[in-house]
């Protein structure tokens, strides 16, 4: 099957993106910024090691290890319990080969019961021996701390679990991905977020999944860069001045990239209101970027909306699949590079990508990674 479309095409289009008011506007003598790619087991076969391309990436982070109350973990990968920790220390093993750092992602959506038993204070101590333990089999040289959702109620025995580890290893990496903000929820700043950031390395933001068909919520882009309103309450650009003026700095500060999109009904795009027969029909998996270039896609239905800087497909008929999508939101290589250009105009770490393998596109012979591509032109990680 021939994929080599025009929607290939455009992940290789760079954009000066849209400054806001908000931008801090930096003017050269940038550290080197750090790309975090996940990399899940339950994509092992769909994206074998010795296809990822590491040479994006300044960082993999290997998934998913899940905490168990008693301070125990659960290591297979979503493998099993001998071919997980197996695949796991190859896709370190092959980092560290292309010169790229390795670490564990600890938790998960849902994982917060877990971490409350293991990081309170009768378990913490031997958590901490079992997570450097899982982190040394592996080879990696890090852990990254996915404790979702982190409630106030668990601020305290989070920063006593990141800072046994600091002490037990001083020299380890560690991050954590946060949420992205709801300006309709979160206006004041949360200095728990400044207080924590000594002890990680990179506190990457989840600018993903930035989306609701409900509670006043008009449709909107699964990752938009600018845009914010109260009807549309979420934006990368919002996101990142919420974690700022709550201390964290910008050279500890990322943002996200989701190499997926969001499949919506009865909107023909961005800020429509949202009827009773409208909303939501899939993203993360279902409609990886994989399933959306050689199932979805169409030159016809593509549109790039300037002000949020954002993708998306639209037709008023579905299209795709099944029952179809009328508004996908998806993230390509114009979108990207407005997210790098950002970073590096605003002095900020990097960015995370959930998840590498749902960018893996192994019919496009020869531009298997484009995706990848895209996030290593707009980045260039360690340079």
């Amino acid at each position: 099957m021939k994929i080599r479309t025009a929607a290939i095409a455009l992940l290789l289009q760079s954009s000066a993106g849209v400054a806001s008011a908000n931008d801090t506007v930096f003017a050269g003598g940038f550290d080197p910024v750090w790309v975090l790619g996940y990399h899940v087991g339950y994509e092992a076969d769909e994206y074998p090691t010795d296809k990822v391309d590491f040479a994006a990436m300044s960082h993999v982070i290997i998934g998913v290890v899940s905490p168990n109350a008693d301070g125990s973990l659960n290591t297979t990968f979503d493998i099993d319990t001998v071919n997980g920790p197996i695949w796991a220390k190859g896709v370190a093993t092959a980092a560290h080969a292309a010169g790229r750092k390795a670490l564990l992602m600890i938790g998960g959506s849902g994982s917060s019961t877990g971490f409350e038993g293991a990081a309170g204070n009768s378990n913490r101590s031997s958590f901490v021996t079992h997570l450097l333990a899982a982190m040394d089999a592996a080879g990696a040289d890090g852990l990254d701390l996915d404790w979702e959702p982190l409630d106030p109620v668990d601020y305290t025995i989070f920063t006593a679990l990141a800072q046994g580890l600091r002490n037990t290893r001083p020299a380890m990496l560690l991050t954590a991905p946060v949420y992205a903000i709801n300006i309709n929820l979160s206006t004041a700043p949360d200095p728990f977020f400044g207080t924590i950031a000594p002890l990680f390395d990179r506190i990457d933001v989840m600018t993903y999944d930035m989306e609701w068909p409900a509670d006043g919520w008009k449709s909107w882009f699964t990752s938009a860069l600018y845009g914010e309103t109260a009807t549309t309450p979420m934006s990368v650009d919002s996101s990142v001045s919420f974690y700022l003026n709550s201390g964290v700095p910008r050279s500890k500060l990322g943002v996200g990239i989701g190499f997926y999109g969001v499949c919506w009904h009865g909107v023909t795009g961005p800020r429509q209101t949202i009827g009773k027969n409208a909303g939501i029909y899939g993203s993360d998996n279902t409609y990886s970027y994989h399933n959306i270039v050689t199932a979805y896609y169409s030159l016809a239905n593509y549109h790039y909306d300037l002000p949020a800087q954002a993708s998306y497909l639209a037709n008023a008929t579905a299209f795709g699949p099944g029952n179809g999508c009328n508004f996908l939101s998806y993230e390509d290589g114009q979108s990207i590079a407005a997210k790098g250009d950002y970073v590096r105009r605003n002095g900020l770490a990097g960015t995370i990508i959930w998840n590498i393998g749902e960018g893996y596109v192994p019919e496009d012979v020869g531009h298997e990674n484009a995706l990848l591509d895209a996030v290593n032109a707009a980045f260039q990680p360690g340079n």
